[in-house]
């Protein structure tokens, strides 16, 4: 059973890595994009005349980057914490205080994931003004990385639980 258990999470371990290995260059691509938008935006307006796309461009990757940005983080354990009172606790304690944490961010990321969907639904008939494209590109992020950083939290708990210790990714440098 515990062979069973540590190839389980062997593999959802390897899913993670898959999923960082996508998103890290597309955050960084999408910050190379935000540098490059944003200089044609302040080189035509001070040369030309301004570019009508750049600012909403520029403001949609913002947008994109953001969540992405932030589901490494959360992948990687970086987000703000206060863990001074959970750290204190002894062992079993501990783990169930974890997992408990875990579980009301999983409760809290599907409910994201329905009210985004949902969002990007109503949003669906709206068009942006200067690209004319469809909002629910803009709003079809938040669902994703909802959905991310759910899958994080359920392969967290699904590791605490097993191995009775904190996630493996906790320390990862960025």
């Amino acid at each position: 059973m515990a062979t069973l258990s540590q190839s389980l999470l062997s593999l959802l371990r390897g899913i993670e890595r898959g999923l960082d290995k996508i998103l890290q260059p597309i955050v960084f691509l999408g910050m190379a994009a935000l540098i490059g938008v944003i200089t044609l935006q302040i080189v035509s307006r001070v040369l030309f005349s301004a570019v009508g796309w750049t600012e909403e461009v520029a403001r949609f990757l913002l947008v994109w980057i953001t969540f992405l940005a932030g589901t490494l983080a959360f992948q990687r354990g970086r987000h703000i914490a206060v863990t001074f009172a959970v750290d204190a606790l002894p062992g079993r304690l501990r783990q169930a205080a974890r997992v408990i944490a875990l579980l009301i961010v999983l409760a809290f990321m599907i409910t994201l994931i329905v009210i985004g969907y949902r969002y990007m639904q109503v949003q669906s008939f709206q068009k942006s003004a200067s690209l004319r494209l469809s909002m629910t590109y803009v709003y079809a992020v938040m669902p994703i990385c909802a959905a991310i950083m759910a899958w994080y939290a359920l392969v967290d708990i699904l590791e605490l639980l097993l191995n009775g210790e904190t996630s493996h990714h906790q320390e990862e440098p960025l």
